[in-house]
């Protein structure tokens, strides 16, 4: 990797959309476990293949339940060979995705980024997973060998600055934040 690069997920031309959860009756059809704003999205931007590249799929969306995408693939005729998918990522070529606004960002973009406190630049660690948890995303930070992870929410009052170009993005634990708000 050169020194200009931004380190994890961000340097990636493609970009994972989704994963196979398992099979969806005797037909062929999976359940896919989508990682788009919008489930139905997974079909939106064009042919999905697997993490290396060297098979391609086109969704067929049968329908959305409660979050999950039922689609069958072609070639993909019996629920034997669509259990043998199962877990497999679904990718699509970062260029085909729109460009992301001003506060929007892409999971992947995240991924590997260095965490640091907002007050006084201490490095924490990485950011591993972007995670929902109820109504809220979730930042996990990996803080090193032997060290636990942390979990930050991902708010404005959580996490103030991103610097996707500089590699970094800057926190407030959660003990901090509310002594602002207390103050204020």
């Amino acid at each position: 990797m050169s020194s200009t690069q931004v380190p994890g997920a961000a340097n990636s031309d493609r970009i994972c959309v989704g994963a196979i959860a398992g099979a969806q009756g005797i037909q062929g059809a999976v359940r896919i476990k989508p990682f788009t704003s919008a489930p139905e999205d997974i079909a939106a931007y064009g042919p999905v293949s697997d993490e290396a590249g060297n098979r391609e799929f086109e969704i067929d969306i049968l329908e959305v339940r409660s979050g999950m995408v039922i689609a069958g693939f072609d070639g993909v005729g019996d629920r034997n060979a669509a259990e043998a998918l199962k877990g497999l990522r679904l990718y699509v070529a970062r260029a085909a995705l729109p460009e992301a606004g001003d506060d929007e960002f892409y999971h992947a973009d995240l991924l590997g980024l260095k965490v640091v406190m907002a007050e006084g630049d201490a490095v924490v660690g990485t950011v591993r997973a972007i995670f929902t948890a109820g109504a809220t995303e979730v930042l996990e930070i990996d803080r090193g060998p032997g060290q636990h992870t942390q979990l930050v929410p991902f708010t404005r009052a959580a996490v103030p600055k991103i610097d996707i170009n500089a590699g970094w993005l800057s926190i407030v634990p959660p003990g901090e934040q509310e002594a602002e708000t207390e103050e204020e």
